[in-house]
C-alpha cells in the first residue's frame, strides 16, 4: 500500500497522461487532487480545463497567467548568456519546467498539500526538471510521478484507461504528435519524427511558414535593448511577452526558427525533435549583433565560454542550483553595457543584420580605418607578432637541436 497522501497538487494540461493521473491518483493514493495550469502563452483556451478538472474528480484548479513572469524573469535571463544548448536548441522546453514547478509548489504551500506530481515520462528530462525545482524549494516535498509507477505504459493502454473511467479522448486521438507549446517556441516529438532520416510533414509545423512559401520582399525590423533585454520593437515600446509574442508572428510569416535535431537527453539517450522558435532566433541574432560593438572582447570571450555550461545546466534542470545563479550574476553583469539598436531584414528563413548603433559603442572607426590615420602606428605590430610568436619559434628551435 503506498504511503498515505492528504491532498496533492497536480501539474496539469487537461491531456491524455494528466487527465488519467487525476483519476489515478484518486484510486491508487485515495487523495485529495488539486490541479494547476499554467498559461505561458501556448494559445490554447484554458478555461475548459476548470470544468474538465471537476469532472475527472479534481476538488480544485489553478489556472494562472504565468506570460509576463516567464519571459521577463525566466527567457530573458537565458538570453542574455546567448544560450545554445549542443550549438542548437534555443531551450524552449526546458525554460519553462522551472517556473511550472515553482509555482506548484507555490499552490502545494498555499494548500497545505504533502505532495506534487507532474505527467512527465521515465524516459525524458522533464522528470528530472520539475522535481530538482520541487527538491530546491520544497525539501521534504512528496514527490509522485505516476510513469515511474504505473503499468498503464503505453498511449494506447492510457486510452483505454481514460475511456474505462469515462475521460474524454476525442481531441487527444486526433494528435500523433507530443507537442509542447509556450511563447518561446513550440515542440514535436514522436510518431514519424522517431526516425531521423524521416523528413516532418509540412503540415505539421504551426508557428512558421515554410521559407519557400515566406513573402518574396523582406520585412525590416529594429530592435532596440537596455541592459542586455529588447524594451522596443519598432519604436513602441513592449512589454516583455509582447516583445516575444509579436517577434513569433513576424518571424514565422518570414518563415524563421524551425531547427530539426537529434539532442542527449540527460537521462542518457538519444531524442529526435523538432522545434519552431521564431522570436528568440531573431532575439539571438539582434543581441551577438548589438554585443559585437557594445562589449568588451575578453568579457565577449570568457561569457561565450560560460554559454554552453549555462545551458547544459538550464537544460538539465538545474535552475535553482547555485552554480547557475552565480553564472547569472556574472553574465548580467556583462550585459550592462549592451545598450542601442538593431537594425534586421527578415527574408525566407533568414535573420540578416542590417545595422547596429549604441551610444556606448566600443568600435571607433578612427582606429579601424583602412585610410591613413594618426592614432595607429603600424610598426608596433611587429614587436606585438614576435612577443606572441616567440614560444612557438623556440618550440621549433629545441626540435633542431634535439635531432
Amino acid at each position: 500500500m503506498n504511503q498515505k497522501i492528504n491532498k496533492v497538487v497536480l501539474a496539469y494540461s487537461g491531456g491524455l497522461d494528466t487527465s488519467v493521473i487525476v483519476k489515478w491518483l484518486i484510486e491508487n493514493y485515495e487523495c485529495e487532487v488539486v490541479c494547476f495550469a499554467a498559461d505561458l502563452g501556448q494559445g490554447e483556451e484554458l478555461a475548459p480545463l476548470n470544468e474538465k478538472a471537476i469532472k475527472t474528480g479534481a476538488s480544485k484548479i489553478y489556472i494562472e497567467d504565468l506570460r509576463e513572469e516567464f519571459v521577463r524573469d525566466f527567457v530573458f535571463p537565458m538570453f542574455r548568456a546567448n544560450a545554445l544548448y549542443e550549438g542548437t536548441y534555443l531551450l524552449g522546453t526546458s525554460i519553462a519546467r522551472p517556473l511550472i514547478a515553482k509555482k506548484q509548489i507555490e499552490i502545494a504551500d498555499a494548500e497545505g498539500a504533502e505532495a506534487v506530481s507532474h505527467g512527465a515520462t521515465g524516459k525524458g528530462n522533464d522528470q528530472v526538471r520539475f522535481e530538482m525545482t520541487y527538491y530546491a524549494l520544497k525539501p521534504d516535498v512528496r514527490v509522485i510521478a505516476p510513469w515511474r509507477e504505473w503499468d498503464l505504459l503505453s498511449r494506447t493502454k492510457l486510452i483505454q484507461y481514460a475511456e474505462k473511467n469515462g475521460i474524454p479522448v476525442e481531441n487527444i486521438k486526433a494528435k500523433p504528435y507530443s507537442m509542447d507549446r509556450n511563447l518561446l517556441h513550440i515542440s514535436f516529438e514522436g510518431s514519424i519524427l522517431e526516425d531521423p532520416w524521416q523528413e516532418a510533414p509540412e503540415e505539421m509545423y504551426v508557428l512558421s511558414v515554410s521559407p519557400e512559401k515566406a513573402p518574396d520582399k523582406a520585412t525590416e525590423i529594429e530592435i532596440e535593448f537596455r541592459n542586455g533585454d529588447p524594451i522596443k520593437l519598432n519604436g513602441e515600446e513592449l512589454s516583455a511577452a509582447q516583445m516575444l509574442a509579436q517577434l513569433n508572428g513576424l518571424g514565422g510569416v518570414n518563415g524563421i526558427g524551425r531547427v530539426d535535431l537529434v539532442e542527449n537527453r540527460f537521462v542518457g539517450m538519444k531524442s529526435r525533435g523538432v522545434y519552431e522558435t521564431p522570436g528568440g532566433t531573431i532575439l539571438f541574432k539582434a543581441r551577438r549583433a548589438l554585443e559585437s560593438i557594445t562589449l568588451d572582447r575578453e568579457v565577449m570571450h570568457l561569457r561565450d565560454k560560460l554559454m554552453p555550461d549555462y545551458a547544459r545546466l538550464v537544460y538539465n534542470g538545474f535552475w535553482y542550483a547555485p552554480e547557475r545563479e552565480l553564472i547569472q550574476q556574472l553574465i548580467d553583469e556583462s550585459q550592462q553595457p549592451v545598450n542601442g539598436s538593431v537594425r534586421l531584414k527578415l527574408y525566407k528563413g533568414n535573420v540578416i543584420v542590417t545595422g547596429r548603433k549604441s551610444d556606448q559603442s566600443l568600435f571607433n572607426p578612427e582606429f579601424a580605418t583602412f585610410e591613413e590615420d594618426d592614432v595607429y602606428n603600424q610598426a608596433d605590430a611587429e614587436g606585438f607578432i614576435k612577443l606572441n610568436a616567440l614560444r612557438m619559434r623556440i618550440r621549433k628551435l629545441q626540435e633542431k637541436h634535439s635531432r
